[in-house]
C-alpha cells in the first residue's frame, strides 16, 4: 500500500463540539462551498495609505498559491471557483464526503435552540504538508451561528432620542452630510423595507440616503419581524443614515456563520465598486466562541482596511464584563477586541437643552443589559494603548491584554434611539447603535478633512485625541469601573464631533 501523503493541521482551526447534542450524520452527497483563505504574497508594511488596487497588487494572494489550492481541490474531486486575490480567497465546492476527506474532519448534524439544523465539527482541520503555511483558514464546513446582534428594544423606555438629537448633544459638525462617502454595514440576518426608510427620513426631515443591498454567500435582504434581526438592520441604517445622509449606505447581507461573517467583512473592505471608507459591525460574540483562525482572519481584514484608509467600528457587547458567558469569568466581545477595530462601548446619556446633562456607564442590572468591555484573552496590548495604563484582567492570573472598548456612546435602551422597523416605531438601544453612530461621524470627518481618517486609534490615544472626547467617569459594567482616562467600560470616552474634526485638522495639516 502506498504511503499516504503527510498532513499538517491548519493553525488555530480547532473547534469544540457544539453545545447541543448531535442529531445524526450529515448527508455525504450534500454539496457545499467553503472559503479557503491563503497567505499574502508579501508582508504588510505599507507606509501610509494605499488604494485598493495597490493593496491587491502588493499584498494579495500569489497566483502560485492559488494554483496549489486549485490542484489540491481537484485531487479531492472538488472544484475551485471564484478567486479573489485581494481578499486572498478561493471558493471550493463539492460533496461533503469529499470536503471532509480533503480537510481531515467529520461533520455531524445539530439543531439550534430555535429549531434550525446546522453542520458542526470538533477538532482541527488539516491539509497536505505542501500547503502548510499557504492555507490560513477554511470556513463553511461548520455552520453553527457565530454572531449575536447587539441591539436591545425597550417599549417602555423612559426617553428615546432621534439620532440627530444624539449627534447634536455630541456636537457633530452640522455643515457636513457625509457627501461622497460610503458606509458599509455588516448584517447576518434580517432586512429593510424601503417604505420604512422613506417614512422615517421624511419624519426626521432629513434627506433619504441611498441604500444598497449586497448579497454574500447566499445571504439577502430578507425583512421579517420587528423583534427579529430587522431591528438590527434598521437601527444601523437609520442611525448612520440620519447622521450622514449624504453618504451611500451599502448593506452586506450574509448568513450568520463564521464563513458568512468573515466573507462579508472581507468583501466590504476590498469592494472596488462601492469603496466604503468606513465599515460598521453590530454583531459579535465572546472571544471564547471563536476559533483562532477565524479571529486571525478577521483581524487580517481589519489590518488591510487600515492600510487602505478604511475605519472599522464595532459594537463592544451588551452583556457587561461577562459578555453573557456563564463560566464565572470575564470576557470581551469579538470582533470588537481585534486591535484594528474601533471598539464602541455603551453609556446612558441624558440630554437637556440639546446638550449632555449627564453620561454614565450603561448598566441596567443583571439580565437587563450593560455595556461590554474588559481585557482580551487573545490579543496583546497594541502599541497605541501603551500609554493608556491598561489594568490587569479581573480573571485569575491578571492578564494584561488589548483593552476594550476604545470609545463609547449612548447605548442604554432606556435613553435609546427612536427607530422605525417593519411599520412600527420603537425605542432601541445597545452598543449596536454606537458602532453606526461613530460610523456616521467618521463619514462626516472624512468629508470635512477631504481624506479618510482611516485607522483612528493611534490618534485617539494621543493627548490631542483624548481632549476631543468626553471622559465618562461614573458607573461600572460588572467587574470593571469607569474612571478618569481610559477604562474597560467606556474606553477613552464619547465623541465631541466638532472638537475631533478640529483636532484632526491640526494634526494632519
Amino acid at each position: 500500500m502506498a504511503d499516504q501523503p503527510s498532513r499538517v493541521p491548519i493553525p488555530g482551526s480547532e473547534r469544540t463540539a457544539p453545545a447541543q447534542a448531535a442529531i445524526g450524520p450529515c448527508d455525504p452527497t450534500e454539496v457545499a462551498t467553503v472559503t479557503v483563505y491563503i497567505r499574502g504574497s508579501s508582508d504588510e508594511a505599507a507606509a501610509g495609505q494605499v488604494s485598493r488596487d495597490e493593496y491587491a497588487a502588493a499584498y494579495g494572494a500569489a497566483p502560485d498559491d492559488v494554483a496549489a489550492v486549485r490542484q489540491f481541490a481537484e485531487a479531492h474531486g472538488l472544484s475551485a471557483g471564484t478567486v479573489d486575490l485581494a481578499r486572498r480567497s478561493v471558493e471550493v465546492t463539492g460533496r461533503l464526503d469529499s470536503l471532509t476527506t480533503a480537510f481531515g474532519t467529520t461533520l455531524l448534524l445539530y439543531r439550534d435552540p430555535n429549531g434550525a439544523e446546522y453542520r458542526g465539527r470538533e477538532g482541527p482541520l488539516s491539509v497536505p504538508a505542501e500547503l502548510s503555511g499557504v492555507v490560513t483558514g477554511v470556513f463553511g464546513l461548520d455552520g453553527r451561528p457565530q454572531g449575536r446582534s447587539l441591539f436591545r428594544p425597550r417599549a417602555d423606555a423612559r426617553s428615546a432620542y432621534m439620532p440627530p438629537q444624539v449627534a447634536t448633544a455630541y456636537t457633530f459638525p452640522t455643515e457636513l452630510t457625509g457627501s461622497g462617502e460610503c458606509i458599509a454595514l455588516i448584517e447576518l440576518g434580517g432586512g429593510f423595507r424601503q417604505t420604512d426608510l422613506s417614512a422615517y427620513f421624511a419624519q426626521l426631515g432629513v434627506t433619504e440616503p441611498t441604500v444598497v443591498a449586497v448579497p454574500i454567500d447566499g445571504g439577502s435582504n430578507t425583512p421579517g419581524t420587528a423583534d427579529g434581526p430587522d431591528g438590527e438592520v434598521m437601527l444601523d441604517i437609520e442611525v448612520s443614515g440620519s447622521i450622514a445622509p449624504g453618504a451611500t449606505i451599502v448593506v452586506y447581507f450574509a448568513p450568520n456563520t463564521d464563513q458568512g461573517f468573515i466573507d462579508a467583512v472581507t468583501t466590504a473592505v476590498h469592494d472596488t465598486t462601492h469603496k466604503p471608507s468606513v465599515v460598521s459591525i453590530s454583531w459579535g460574540s465572546a472571544e471564547s466562541t471563536w476559533t483562532v483562525q477565524a479571529m486571525n482572519q478577521m483581524e487580517e481584514a481589519f489590518t488591510a482596511a487600515a492600510a487602505m484608509g478604511v475605519t472599522v467600528t464595532v459594537a463592544a457587547g451588551d452583556n457587561g464584563s461577562s459578555d453573557g458567558v456563564t463560566d464565572g469569568l470575564q470576557h470581551v466581545d469579538f470582533p470588537a477586541s481585534a486591535p484594528h477595530a474601533l471598539g464602541c462601548g455603551g453609556t446612558r446619556l441624558e440630554i437637556k437643552g440639546g446638550s449632555i446633562a449627564s453620561e454614565t456607564v450603561w448598566n441596567d442590572g443583571p439580565g437587563q443589559g450593560a455595556g461590554g468591555g474588559g481585557i482580551s484573552d487573545v490579543f496583546p496590548v497594541p502599541a497605541y494603548q501603551d500609554s493608556a495604563s491598561i489594568p490587569p484582567s479581573a480573571n485569575p492570573g491578571g492578564r494584561v491584554g488589548r483593552g476594550v472598548p476604545d470609545v463609547c456612546g449612548d447605548a442604554d435602551p432606556d435613553t435609546g434611539y427612536t427607530i422605525r422597523v417593519d411599520g412600527q416605531t420603537i425605542p432601541i438601544g445597545g452598543t449596536s447603535a454606537v458602532a453606526p453612530l461613530w460610523a456616521g461621524l467618521i463619514a462626516l470627518l472624512n468629508q470635512g478633512l477631504g481624506r479618510p481618517v482611516g485607522f483612528l486609534q493611534p490618534f485617539l490615544y494621543t493627548s490631542a485625541g483624548v481632549a476631543a472626547l468626553h471622559d465618562v467617569v461614573k458607573g461600572s459594567n460588572g467587574a470593571y469601573s469607569a474612571g478618569p482616562g481610559w477604562d474597560p467600560c467606556t474606553g477613552l470616552g464619547s465623541p465631541n464631533g466638532t472638537g475631533l474634526l478640529d483636532a484632526l485638522f491640526r494634526a494632519r495639516s
